[in-house]
């Protein structure tokens, strides 16, 4: 396997993860709560919320080094 082919997985993985995590993550409870109504000011992220936003964080910084390093390798 090439550093290029590497890279091609670790991007698409990484891509495919990220939304997967995003689409996981709940913004609220009712359909109000979609157009911005909700009835909290501010909240803080607990349990499995937080592990997913913290592993959406680190999925977007693996997807964004990968496509750098991508760019920056010559052919």
């Amino acid at each position: 396997m090439t550093i290029d082919s590497i890279l091609q997985i670790l991007t698409l993985g990484s891509s495919v993860l990220m939304v997967l995590c995003i689409l996981l993550q709940q913004r609220g409870a009712s359909l109000g709560a979609g157009f911005g109504a909700s009835g909290e000011l501010y909240t803080t992220r607990r349990g499995l919320d937080k592990n997913l936003f913290e592993a959406t964080v680190v999925l977007a910084v693996i997807f964004i080094l990968s496509i750098l390093t991508g760019l920056l390798l010559p052919s």
